[in-house]
């Protein structure tokens, strides 16, 4: 081995270490539909946070790309890494430290999975409400990307959920930010800034997240409309209600028929309304009365019919529970049907109509389908986008971009910019904001080495 492969194995073990040939398929990127898939240099598996501050003193001394790896499950190419880099992955730092039932918080390493902590956290009652679609995401790839999901529209996302890190710096140093408290007002909140900073300032070896009393009761409603107009126009009606649902999804014809024969699901609507939908709404509803609950699906089913649904369909356990994993499964849907790329922009509730029109339009202008599902709550759209001529695509991702962010919105709402949509964030945000957020990584990287070429950075 040369040099730095024999120092990197000497912090990490030799078995928990690979390089050249000996590093893995699974370790040359994520799920982005966009951009080769590359093989990094080195491959290693620390145990612990000082073992991650060692590797990071090495990297910055040999300025060696780094690029920090969970479970390998997003959609920007930001685990993409350096072909002369390497990957430090964090599947072997898995261990839930603390479940703290007093403070409502558990204390992870970043390589827990969803799975594991929801099940953990299960046996007490509670649970971390971020539920990006992908179970087997890691809590540390969600504090990468600020991920989202489909309860966030009450729940928050990522950087709602998190109170404190454990960080290792490129310059070998750990630092603690945040911790059990629920508010600070002490100095920068640093814990923000790592947050969705996809692995360019910091990475985070311990988090301490948030949990929420699971409540016993809910169901889930599923409402068709006539057109795709006539549901956005209905969401901002149901968050102001007060009926707090959990879940506001929307899902377009196109999107439901393929998720459902996907799913093998039939949700017992008659055909003459499914002919006649153009679009559903997914809500979803808990409590921790039974009683109340009753109460709050019969208001919004009177609330959905004076909307302009079509009728509402209270899902029965097994049908609600399917519906939703078929939701959360509709990139792979996606994917499946030839989807060129899949974004999730993001824009203000009440510019959905007009944001779905323009995205329409614009892929009309380019000979393209655009077809989609999205947290209707707080207006992340998830489009996928069928369009093989590159440059087509291209102008059409750009045109989206641009109609979100004119209405107020961002190009990404929880997926991310890494690599697949630096072009447009660069040509789109603001250039003194570009600017800020390079002085930022620079003060926290003054080597570069932490995933260079993601969101702004150059590749080499």
């Amino acid at each position: 081995m040369g040099d730095v492969a024999q120092r990197l194995a000497d912090i990490v073990g030799t078995d928990n270490m690979a390089s050249g040939d000996a590093v893995g398929d699974d370790y040359t990127g994520d799920e982005a539909l966009v951009g080769e898939r590359i093989k990094p240099r080195y491959v290693v598996k620390p145990a612990t946070a000082e073992e991650v501050a060692a590797i990071l003193r090495l990297a910055t001394e040999e300025r060696i790309p780094v690029t920090a790896r969970g479970s390998g499950t997003g959609l920007s190419g930001a685990v993409r890494p350096h072909p002369d880099g390497m990957v430090v992955s964090f599947e072997r730092m898995n261990a839930i430290l603390d479940i703290d039932t007093t403070n409502h918080v558990a204390v992870v390493q970043p390589g827990v999975t969803l799975s594991e902590l929801d099940a953990k956290t299960a046996e007490v009652g509670l649970g971390y409400t971020v539920y990006p679609g992908e179970m087997s995401a890691s809590v540390g790839g969600n504090v990468g990307t600020n991920a989202g999901g489909m309860r966030a529209v009450k729940y928050g996302v990522t950087r709602n959920n998190i109170l404190g890190l454990q960080a290792a710096l490129p310059t070998g140093e750990l630092i603690r930010t945040g911790g059990r408290t629920v508010k600070t007002s002490t100095g920068y909140d640093l814990t923000q800034l790592v947050i969705g900073s996809e692995g360019t300032l910091a990475l985070a070896t311990e988090i301490i997240v948030k949990l929420h009393p699971r409540l016993p009761h809910n169901t889930t409603v599923l409402a068709p409309f006539p057109t795709l107009d006539a549901v956005m126009r209905a969401v901002p009606r149901i968050v102001s209600s007060g009926l707090a649902p959990h879940i506001l999804e929307y899902i377009d014809a196109l999107t439901m028929a393929a998720i459902t024969h996907t799913a093998e699901l039939s949700l017992g609507i008659p055909d003459d309304v499914r002919e006649a939908s153009q679009a559903y709404l997914v809500v979803g509803l808990e409590n921790r009365d039974a009683d109340r609950l009753d109460g709050d699906v019969a208001v919004l089913g009177d609330l959905l019919t004076d909307l302009g649904a079509s009728d509402a369909y209270v899902l029965e356990g097994t049908s609600a529970r399917k519906l939703i994993e078929a939701r959360e499964k509709a990139f792979w849907t996606a994917k499946a049907a030839g989807a060129d790329e899949i974004i999730d922009v993001v824009v203000p509730r009440s510019a959905l109509p007009d944001f779905l029109t323009e995205a329409q339009a614009a892929a009309a202008r380019t000979e393209s389908g655009v077809v989609g599902c999205g947290h209707a709550g707080d207006g992340n759209v998830h489009l996928a986008v069928f369009q093989k001529d590159e440059g087509k695509r291209d102008r059409l991702l750009h045109e989206i971009f641009a109609a979100a962010m004119e209405l107020g919105g961002a190009i990404s709402g929880e997926h991310g910019i890494g690599h697949a949509k630096k072009t447009h964030f660069l040509r789109l945000e603001d250039p003194a904001k570009i600017e800020l957020m390079s002085r930022v990584k620079r003060a926290f990287d003054p080597a570069g080495i932490l995933n260079p070429g993601v969101l702004f950075g150059r590749e080499d």
